[in-house]
């Protein structure tokens, strides 16, 4: 019986507690100390020889310390001749650097899917790339799961959701909205920006008709919130009842939660894939641990993990 191991890094150790809980498990131990100079140092606790490891590791903020603590383990791993190494990252930090976008610029997303291959990671547990051509960086399986599963039932049980539509809240994410809105069974309407400068957006108009309709804005991550906001403004102009925003990945930087607090918004939903900085009345967290656990135990098994989102 070759039996499996479930680590975690200090990204996000509440995440990795909960999944192990769903497993039957407990976290298997490892100290993860830094030297004077902030060198990050990894001693595992247990042996792990003949193992199937899982590393449980966002790479959210700070993103560069807690991605080396991912490569740093999962080198200990290899060097400690475990089975097989798998890195479940809820959040692919780097996501957005996936292309060329403007001459002599890094492909960054790139370089971490080699930094990860080098460092002896066998497999990639992952939800909501921002761009799902990602997984053709990796030369090892990346299994990018789908938030949807999670909030489509958190929608369909919504008791204020009376005349619900869901809308993209620009021209990229349309794919995206679009399957979560042929998973509801709803019609689709799409928000139109203009954006002038990195991290700021502009709205321009609604593709669509959106009076009287309770709105569900998609998205896979909520950063500083400036498109979403903005979006519900707009969207509230024309006539929508309501608009909630869900959102996968709870990045929240710069000045994020003032925004949602003093915008239209209703409510704001998000995973649990990054930690909250701050608690927020508006923002609804819903944990899908539950859903990387039982990825976890179909791939320990040799089971289809996409059967779970057919």
């Amino acid at each position: 019986m070759r039996g499996f191991k479930i680590f975690t890094g200090n990204a996000h150790v509440e995440f990795s507690k909960n999944l192990a809980k769903h497993l039957d498990c407990t976290l298997s131990k490892a100290i993860l100390n830094r030297f004077s100079d902030g060198e990050i140092n990894v001693q595992i606790s247990e042996s792990v020889r003949g193992k199937d490891v899982f590393i449980v590791q966002p790479t959210c903020s700070p993103t560069n310390d807690n991605l080396m603590e991912l490569l740093i383990m999962a080198d200990a791993f290899k060097r400690s001749s475990a089975n097989s190494i798998n890195a479940v990252i809820p959040y692919f930090g780097y996501a957005r650097q996936d292309r060329k976008a403007a001459p002599r610029v890094p492909i960054t997303a790139k370089l971490i899917a080699n930094l990860i291959q080098s460092a002896g990671i066998n497999r990639v547990i992952t939800m909501d790339l921002h761009a799902g051509q990602i997984q053709g960086f990796f030369d090892i399986p990346v299994d990018n799961l789908y938030g949807a599963i999670v909030f489509r039932d958190y929608v369909r049980q919504h008791k204020n959701l009376k005349n619900p539509i869901i809308a993209s809240p620009d021209i990229g994410g349309v794919a995206r909205a679009r399957y979560f809105a042929n998973r509801l069974g709803l019609d689709l309407v799409i928000v139109d920006k203009k954006r002038e400068k990195a991290n700021e957006s502009e709205v321009m108009n609604i593709i669509g008709d959106v009076k009287g309709k309770d709105i569900v804005l998609i998205d896979d991550m909520i950063d500083t919130a400036g498109t979403m906001c903005k979006a519900a403004q707009v969207l509230k102009d024309k006539g929508a009842s309501s608009v909630m925003a869900i959102g996968t990945h709870p990045v929240l930087s710069g000045d994020a939660y003032d925004k949602i607090d003093s915008s239209v918004l209703d409510e704001v939903v998000m995973s649990d894939s990054i930690p909250l900085k701050q608690s927020n009345n508006k923002i609804k967290t819903i944990s899908v641990a539950p859903l990387f656990a039982e990825v976890v135990r179909r791939i320990y098994h040799n089971e289809s993990v996409n059967s779970l989102f057919i």
